[in-house]
């Protein structure tokens, strides 16, 4: 057996827990959200991944592009806004590019987060390798999960295994397509870290550059981090168990809600110390909603899959895709 499935495997075992646990935690984190709606949403339309492996934990998209990644063999996939089809762009294993989760695009940057593999890569929207990253070399577990883009270019990461988030200057984003390897590093220490589970997941930055919002994956809290002193505070707001990836217009947050095969829709106060849940929203054949963006009035969802992965379960459609919903 190569190392390569070995690894896999023993990923997929360490993971089974926490999904079934957080699955119980949904269940009692219901009264809190008892009070939003929870809609079903019949007005979209799906766009297909044209890879057997694709597997999209993440979407992301800008004026000209949708793309989204493999979290079991890297491959980077990538379609024209409307189009209905997503075809592959950077093929899997490229670069050392073996797993990929988050995805964001900045610019004619596109970043890509390397899951378990602990690596993060940064390439040019035409394909061309800038640089890429390892975390450093402590010896625990590591999960590179999501990012988020501050309004100064400076990149942010969480790693749902380790209690920190890494930095990328933004000079550094936006250096030269030479293929430099660096090693990603610590730029602050989160709170409330729960052992062998998924912590930190999505995160975003405020629109004004300030602070940082964090969801955790297993608890469903959200916490600020503010920037200038590295102060982190969880935000009062029901629990969101299975909390995705995350995408801010404003002071309302779309949350993809992974076991809840669900996106949710919450609207922060103007000083992001409360939070409210204002919809819970659903769509046939939603199945393990991992990832979320918007794009224009669209918003955009994952069915990742993402339990099969896990469980290296007979896969419930042969074909992946991607929900495009009203944002409204």
């Amino acid at each position: 057996m190569s190392t390569r499935t070995t690894t896999h495997a023993a990923l997929r075992r360490s993971l089974l827990t926490i999904t079934a646990t957080s699955t119980a935690l949904a269940a009692l984190a219901l009264p809190a959200t008892a009070a939003a709606t929870h809609d079903r949403d019949d007005s979209g339309y799906t766009i297909t991944i044209n890879g057997s492996n694709a597997y999209p934990e993440s979407i992301t998209a800008d004026d000209h592009y949708i793309y989204t990644g493999s979290i079991d063999d890297g491959t980077v996939y990538r379609g024209r806004l409307g189009s209905k089809r997503l075809d592959p762009f950077l093929p899997g294993g490229q670069d050392g590019r073996t797993q990929v989760t988050g995805v964001k695009v900045t610019g004619n940057r596109l970043l890509l987060a390397g899951a378990f593999t602990g690596q993060f890569f940064i390439y040019t929207t035409a394909g061309k390798l800038v640089s890429s990253y390892t975390v450093p070399d402590t010896g625990e577990k590591t999960l590179v999960n999501d990012e988020a883009i501050a309004p100064n270019g400076d990149v942010y990461i969480t790693d749902s295994f380790r209690a920190v988030v890494y930095r990328i200057p933004a000079d550094e984003v936006n250096a030269p397509a030479t293929g430099t390897h660096r090693t990603l590093q610590v730029a602050y220490q989160l709170p409330d870290y729960v052992a062998g589970t998924s912590n930190s997941n999505g995160i975003v930055a405020t629109p004004d550059g300030k602070s940082l919002i964090i969801g955790y994956w297993y608890s469903g809290a959200l916490y600020r981090l503010t920037l200038a002193t590295g102060e982190v505070r969880k935000i009062d707001a029901p629990a969101l168990t299975s909390a995705d990836g995350i995408v801010q217009r404003g002071q309302t947050l779309y949350i993809a809600r992974s076991v809840n095969n669900e996106v949710a829709t919450v609207r922060l106060s103007d000083d992001d110390t409360q939070a409210t849940v204002i919809s819970e929203r659903t769509y046939p054949g939603a199945d393990t909603t991992t990832g979320v963006t918007v794009s224009g009035d669209r918003l955009l969802v994952t069915n990742s899959q993402m339990n099969n992965y896990l469980y290296g379960a007979p896969l419930e459609s042969s074909v992946f895709t991607v929900e495009d919903l009203p944002l409204h």
